[in-house]
């Protein structure tokens, strides 16, 4: 690692507040059970901030005046990084929380990963244990994808869980121990962020609507010297796409959108033309594929 990112900047104290931004798009009842579990996240002092890229929402507007918060509007629906990007600049604080509504926290699990984030300088970000509404674990804590890596996973990860690409990809989750450890990059699903980190990297990459901004930022945060640390310890519940299960394929359009962003950029030297015709013939490929399906279950 190089000279530690650190040096000009004093560390968080256990005193400072916390902001917390939530990303809502026209939310329900899961940001009701988000403020409810929030209030007993930590015992330190939460500033809640709600970024609404949707219409107006009494829903919001309730769960942000229950914890003493306010609601922001995006002015319109610009995507998750920039109204997270949008959330972060309302208030200096040491740490940043970017989180979907969709979550419930365990008590005290946000302590838990601002404990970890404390007791590690070198973290820039750091993610709890995120688990799905049966109990299982979801991988949120993955390797920065070699070119290999994540074809594979992107052809064999539903109908061959267990190939070998997946299984790299996920190793940082495939440990079974409870121990704190590194990881490529974190889901921004739920992510804690130093703030000297986040504004270090510029904070979001706007250009991605949604989906790979938080690979992007895990990845600029790992080149410029900061851990990306995953936390199994802190854990939280993750109600997966409450707001686009009745919709899928758009989410399925920038999903590949975003991939597709990501890998160009990645692979753009003059002599990778052939990856990058790969890339969009395959994306297309499985994007249609994947809008079929979505149209044949709905």
């Amino acid at each position: 690692m190089t000279d530690s990112p650190l040096a000009q900047h004093p560390g968080p104290q256990a005193s400072d507040p916390v902001l917390v931004v939530c990303v809502v798009y026209n939310p329900g009842d899961e940001l009701r059970d988000f403020g409810r579990s929030l209030a007993m996240a930590s015992r330190r002092q939460v500033e809640l901030v709600v970024v609404n890229n949707g219409e107006p929402s009494t829903v919001a507007d309730e769960v942000a005046a229950s914890l003493g918060g306010r609601v922001v509007s995006a002015g319109g629906n610009v995507g998750y990084g920039a109204a997270a990007n949008a959330g972060a600049r309302t208030l200096r604080t040491p740490w940043l929380v970017v989180a979907n509504p969709d979550l419930v926290w365990e008590p005290g699990s946000l302590d838990v990963l601002l404990d970890a984030g404390e007791s590690t300088p070198t973290a820039g970000s750091l993610g709890p244990c995120l688990l799905n509404t049966d109990g299982t674990v979801y991988a949120s804590a993955r390797a920065i994808p070699s070119l290999r890596q994540g074809a594979g996973h992107a052809v064999f990860g539903k109908v061959w869980p267990a190939n070998p690409w997946s299984r790299d990809y996920h190793r940082a989750q495939a440990d079974t121990t409870t121990d704190r450890r590194p990881a490529g990059w974190l889901s921004g699903a739920c992510l804690l962020l130093r703030r000297a980190a986040f504004d270090a990297v510029g904070g979001f990459d706007e250009s991605y609507f949604m989906f790979f901004e938080d690979l992007d930022l895990g990845e600029r945060l790992r080149d410029a010297g900061w851990l990306n640390l995953y936390v199994p310890q802190a854990r939280v519940t993750h109600v997966q796409g409450v707001s686009w299960k009745a919709k899928p394929e758009p989410m399925i359009r920038a999903h590949h959108a975003s991939a597709r962003q990501y890998l160009l950029r990645r692979y753009d030297a003059w002599y990778q033309a052939p990856v990058r015709l790969a890339v969009r013939l395959g994306l297309t490929a499985r994007q249609t594929l994947e809008v079929q399906q979505a149209r044949r279950g709905s």
